[in-house]
């Protein structure tokens, strides 16, 4: 039984597959099986030019916009980390005014 809240939806994967897409999408660019809490930039699985690389990935299936603050490396540094700033991205803003 889980205690999340939000609804699993076809457009919103559980943090769970999230945490698997970017996992398989990592070792498939690197060669590499890599934990969800390893220091990527400390065991040198990214490059500053490779995690441009992953801010595309992340941009593009998930539909979402990294921008400003959000580029920060430590949002980057482990597969974790990534997994908790795609998940507060997709959620809409509080106070938007359409809505």
């Amino acid at each position: 039984m889980t205690t999340d809240s939000t609804p699993d939806t076809p457009d919103s994967p559980d943090i769970n597959d999230l945490e698997k897409e970017l996992l398989g999408f990592l070792e498939g660019h690197t060669g590499t099986p890599w934990d969800a809490d390893t220091d990527l930039f400390g065991a040198g699985g990214l490059s500053s030019l490779f995690a441009m690389q992953v801010v595309v990935h992340l941009e593009k299936t998930y539909a979402i916009a990294v921008r400003g603050a959000d580029l920060r490396l430590d949002n980057f540094r482990t597969v974790r980390r990534m997994v908790e700033l795609v998940d507060r991205l997709r959620v809409p803003a509080t106070g938007d005014l359409h809505g």
